[in-house]
């Protein structure tokens, strides 16, 4: 087997591979053995099929199969041993002057037509000048997720005044009969409501104002709205018995609560940022506002490196590639599209292509590597920019492990680690090499630009872009409103960092 390299310029080319019967036909004999031990041929024993029939049913598929098998093989072989960089992949080539016949030719010849890429130069100096934006928080944001944090770490506690709309009641109900408590009746020990949640008004007005020792009498059906889950919540039984439950209740007032804030204090500051990291309320608001500033790097990051984008294209201007054999293979990979879209697209497709070449060349010829352990610190940090969105910042060790494990246990998620920690060493990179004119920017500008630049180049905006991993915030059903109101604390606040 021979193969070449036939070059029409600099970045055209044509790989030829030319096979000898030799070189494949112990190949196709073996295959060929293979199915005649298989072959379930009536008349004929297992094994036992004469080698000329089993030729004449599958001679000609086994030629091909592995005839195919080498030449792909020998392609990519051909083109890591030779450490050609090639764009998209080979195609065969359209301008052959005769068909092959493959069994009678003794000699047979296969030529691919393959796209290189271009040679050239970057000039990354400190004459090259690129923006990076300084995200500065106003001081209304720090407050407004100061308080969030304040409100989603309060507790309910037992008020002796009369109750509000959005109080717990805890107490006992008693189902009647007549005015009077049924015989063999329900009885709920522990139950428990919050007015606000009832949707008849009449209902809701009496249990507003009642304190410890007052009881109540309605009707759960006409209070809920006959809404099944929400009455079987009240009344811990099951949608099916609800159906059959018409009946009054007394509800005995034992207890009523009121959500209340978290105090200023080190328990506040040891729950969100962790134990000992605060000790002061200066302290706590200095690191929160830490926080909240990393929460704009990405965005800030990505002005930076589509800055830097704008202007690699720009140097490359007078860079040729192989355009034509590019838009072959386009239209060849995309069945979908038309040969005049891709003309149509083609300007943005080789913007794209010239700064993914000049990326890889930026990482070759610097000697930038990504390490295993820099995709698992990202992926430490995507964890728990994940979860902070939801406010919970201060996680258990084991949580935090588990969920980053169960991240990179996803090829997709991994390979998209990697390309975000090779942005991250450019980025880097750039920062040393070129001279960054720093400009601080008010959170409230930056968003605004940040709308503008997705708005200008058609990006997509990315709020919640990471529910995919933690599956979004869970709704909260109906069956489970007070105890949510108790256990989980009210829904959270907006955080400042949440993008309006």
């Amino acid at each position: 087997m021979k193969s070449t390299l036939n070059k029409t310029n600099d970045v055209n080319g044509t790989i030829v591979i030319e096979l000898e019967k030799a070189d494949y036909q112990e190949k196709v004999d073996k295959s060929l053995n293979q199915y005649r031990q298989r072959a379930n041929i009536p008349g004929f024993r297992q094994g036992k099929v004469p080698k000329s029939l089993i030729q004449k049913m599958y001679g000609k598929a086994v030629l091909v199969d592995e005839i195919n098998k080498m030449v792909s093989d020998e392609i990519g072989n051909f083109i890591r041993d030779n450490k050609l960089k090639v764009l998209g992949e080979p195609m065969p080539a359209d301008n052959l002057d005769e068909e092959i016949d493959l069994e009678k030719d003794e000699a047979l010849k296969f030529s691919f037509d393959v796209a290189l890429t271009p040679e050239f130069d970057l000039k990354f100096d400190k004459g090259v000048e690129l923006t990076y934006y300084n995200v500065q928080l106003e001081p209304d944001l720090l407050d407004q997720q100061v308080n969030a944090y304040k409100q989603n770490y309060g507790t309910y506690v037992s008020v002796e005044e009369e109750a509000k709309d959005t109080d717990l009641i805890k107490g006992t109900l008693t189902e009647m009969e007549g005015g009077k408590e049924k015989e063999g009746g329900q009885v709920i020990e522990n139950a428990i409501l919050m007015p606000s949640y009832i949707k008849d008004e009449a209902t809701k007005t009496n249990f507003i104002g009642v304190k410890m020792g007052d009881n109540v009498v309605f009707n759960p059906r006409k209070a809920y709205d006959n809404n099944e889950a929400e009455i079987a919540s009240l009344l811990q039984t099951t949608k099916e018995d609800v159906a059959k439950i018409e009946a009054d209740f007394r509800f005995d007032i034992q207890e009523v609560t009121r959500y209340k804030e978290a105090e200023m204090d080190q328990e506040l500051f040891d729950r969100i940022l962790g134990e000992g990291v605060a000790s002061s309320e200066k302290e706590f608001r200095t690191k929160v506002e830490e926080e909240l500033v990393k929460q704009y790097k990405p965005d800030a990051d990505h002005l930076f490196i589509h800055e830097a984008r704008d202007l690699i294209v720009k140097m490359m201007d007078d860079v040729t590639f192989p355009e034509e054999l590019l838009k072959r293979w386009l239209l060849e990979a995309d069945k979908n599209r038309t040969a005049e879209e891709i003309e149509d697209d083609f300007p943005k497709i080789l913007e794209d292509l010239k700064f993914q070449v000049a990326r890889q060349k930026i990482v070759e010829d610097n000697d930038i590597k990504v390490e295993f352990a820099d995709i698992e610190a990202l992926a430490v940090q995507v964890a728990k920019a994940q979860f902070a969105q939801y406010g919970m910042t201060n996680l258990p060790a084991d949580v935090l492990q588990n969920y980053t494990k169960s991240l990179l246990e996803k090829e997709e998620t991994v390979r998209s680690l990697f390309d975000r920690a090779t942005e991250d060493k450019i980025i880097d990179w750039l920062k040393e090499n070129v001279n960054i004119l720093e400009k601080e920017i008010s959170s409230k500008d930056f968003s605004e630009l940040m709308t503008g630049h997705t708005h200008q180049h058609g990006e997509h905006a990315d709020t919640d872009s990471n529910d995919e991993h933690t599956g979004g915030e869970a709704e909260e059903t109906a069956d489970t409103k007070e105890e949510a109101a108790e256990n989980k604390k009210p829904a959270r606040k907006r955080k400042a960092s949440d993008k309006k």
